[in-house]
């Protein structure tokens, strides 16, 4: 047997044992990595489905904020929508800014998920790789009309993944928007005018429920 031809055989054979194991193997990682995303869709499900008519906002943003604060990588995030004036911060404005980003990220997804009326989410099988980092597809399809789509970018934080970007209709970056407005408002007073005005718009969101 000539030895181009042992060469494919054994690929052959080969790829014949190795492939439940490389399914296996897949399976394992696009599980892991979208486990954040699932998490988070359960979590806004829920919120829907209490709804702003019978549940207050305070109640609704505690039932929210562990799922996000979990699922997401929000010193990363932060960090990267404070752009280039991140080092110039000390840590007490670095501490405050993040609580109330936290603060703004979930009452953001708080008031945007208001009620449920069918809607379904569909996180799409496969995984499209960025780098260190990996993007997951999902769809929110709607009782009627066409689904929205949203992408998660995720990135490996120790042994978990998390979120550090969200892609509106696959190719709106949400960060890359959060460091445009960021940046007017640093611009006009540093972290100070940052930090009011994210509570201010916390503020907005909730109704003035939130203190």
């Amino acid at each position: 047997m000539r030895p181009d031809r042992r060469v494919f055989f054994a690929a052959v054979l080969g790829g014949a044992v190795l492939a439940p194991w490389t399914a296996h193997a897949q399976d394992a990682s696009f599980a892991a990595v979208s486990a954040p995303v699932a998490a988070l869709d359960a979590g806004l499900l829920a919120v829907m489905k209490a709804g702003s008519s019978a549940t207050p906002f305070p109640r609704r943003y505690a039932m929210l904020e562990p799922v996000i604060s979990q699922s997401f990588n929000l010193p990363h995030i932060l960090q990267f929508a404070v752009g280039f004036d991140w080092p110039s911060l000390n840590a007490s404005q670095r501490q405050d800014l993040l609580a109330v980003f936290r603060e703004y990220t979930v009452a953001s997804y708080v008031s945007n998920f208001t009620s449920y009326d069918g809607q379904q989410f569909h996180i799409l099988p496969g995984l499209r790789a960025v780098g260190a980092e990996q993007v997951i597809s999902t769809q929110i399809v709607p009782r009627s009309g066409a689904p929205h789509r949203i992408d998660y970018v995720l990135q490996q934080n120790g042994a978990s993944w998390q979120i550090v970007d969200v892609l509106l209709d696959g190719t709106i970056s949400q960060v890359a928007v959060q460091r445009s407005d960021f940046g007017s408002l640093l611009s006009s007073g540093g972290a100070p005018s940052l930090i009011a005005g994210l509570k201010k718009k916390v503020m907005s969101l909730s109704g003035n429920t939130m203190s």
